[in-house]
């Protein structure tokens, strides 16, 4: 039986130039490593992020702390142990940790460890990473939420929205649905540049031009849609991240303009543009905590995929509130948002099990790690997250998906939407 010999953690960096903690565990001739991302826009229940706040070398942003604490307290605990039984790993670091939100060891120290050891697993097994989740066959490709404009907390322009992607909705297969975003997106970009404004790129790669109104925004999108040759909710959908969270105050949004409104204004202005741009899918549309608001939205959008990110923050007990009230249809699903890949695969089981469409997602700051394009086909999620067809963090993920649906060849088919 192999077993754990060594864990090596050390410092590296993401891709918005901050530290992070990248673990590489071994056994006596094998050995994989792990990367873990950090995010701009958060939600206050997600897993906590141990940084050197009083560190000023690195501006407060190191991550040495919980480098130590791999390569001291959880090394020690898990050298000789079974690297095939995730869950048992998963369940000592939990325990050793604590807390509820792991915040005595950091849920980056842990989940470094956690995904390492599930590659390590399937290294040693020499099975393809996908293949080592709860899907053993007719795996399903996820069809992509491409980033391709950027506001909020990604950008420097006005934008209220956070994202605004779009999704290839009629695509046959993954490579047909790159295709087609590639299209758009180099649309997009020339009708960018004859506006005059700049094509730069945002956090997640999307253009992030110098705009603040959001149906400018959708505008734009629209007219790249139909530029391309495609028909905007037939052929492509166009879905939007609020990240409401960053919106909120007084029990009032500005989502929609710079004013400040209640729930009710603010599901009007939602249908609306529901209506008018064929939105077929709102992340994070209403506050973390504003379980009513969601409900009421949810209700009145109907058909409209309606996902919680900031709401769930990837916690089953927070998912099973979000179905006994209706808050929505969907999941975000981010694993350092919970910190361990046990508890990460507990609730995409759950979250489909109610019938919610799980969307495995990136981090803004995030890696070369392609860890999340394996769990997406491995669990038949239906979407990824993943960012823009621009910087190669984001870009990584989609060229390990293109590998794999290469490897199963014709054995796979598009997920349902």
């Amino acid at each position: 039986m192999s077993k754990i010999k060594k864990i090596k953690a050390r410092q590296v960096f993401d891709s918005r130039g901050n530290p992070t903690i990248e673990t590489e565990v071994f056994t006596n001739n094998v050995s994989a490593s792990a990367i873990c991302p950090s995010g701009a826009s958060t939600g206050s229940f997600e897993a906590y992020e141990k940084r050197d706040k009083n560190n000023k070398k690195y501006l407060g942003k190191s991550v040495l702390s919980a480098v130590n604490t791999v390569n001291t307290k959880i090394s020690k605990l898990l050298i000789n142990r079974n690297p095939h039984n995730q869950e048992a790993i998963d369940k000592l670091l939990i325990d050793l940790d604590g807390t509820e939100q792991k915040s005595k060891l950091g849920a980056n120290a842990i989940l470094s460890v956690s995904i390492a050891v599930k590659k390590l697993s399937a290294k040693i097994k020499k099975v393809p990473l996908y293949k080592c989740f709860f899907v053993k066959k007719n795996f399903l490709l996820p069809y992509p939420l491409m980033n391709i404009i950027n506001g909020g907390a990604h950008a420097n322009n006005g934008l209220r929205i956070q994202e605004f992607m779009i999704r290839p909705d009629k695509a046959k297969n993954f490579t047909e649905a790159m295709r087609i975003c590639f299209i758009i997106i180099n649309n997009l970009r020339k009708l960018i540049k004859d506006a005059n404004l700049s094509t730069s790129v945002g956090d997640e790669g999307g253009f992030a031009p110098m705009i603040e109104s959001n149906t400018d925004a959708l505008d734009l999108i629209v007219k790249a849609i139909s530029k391309s040759g495609f028909k905007n909710g037939r052929d492509v959908s166009i879905c939007l991240d609020v990240a409401a969270n960053e919106l909120f105050k007084g029990n009032k949004y500005s989502i929609h303009s710079k004013k400040y409104e209640n729930v009710e204004k603010n599901i009007l202005s939602y249908k609306k543009i529901v209506k008018k741009y064929k939105i077929k899918s709102i992340e994070d549309p209403f506050a973390e905590n504003d379980w009513l608001g969601w409900s009421k939205l949810t209700k009145s959008l109907g058909t409209t995929q309606i996902v919680g990110d900031d709401l769930y923050v990837t916690n089953l007990s927070r998912l099973k509130k979000g179905f006994l009230n209706s808050s929505s249809n969907s999941i975000l699903i981010k694993l350092n948002q919970i910190g361990t890949v046990t508890e990460t695969l507990e609730v995409i089981k759950f979250a489909q099990k109610i019938g919610f469409s799980t969307i495995i997602s990136h981090r803004s700051g995030d890696s070369e790690d392609t860890f999340i394009s394996d769990l997406a086909v491995g669990t038949n999620s239906n979407q990824i997250k993943t960012g823009s067809l621009a910087r190669s963090e984001r870009v990584s993920k989609y060229n390990q998906l293109l590998r794999i649906e290469e490897k199963l060849n014709k054995k796979s088919n598009m997920a349902l939407l």
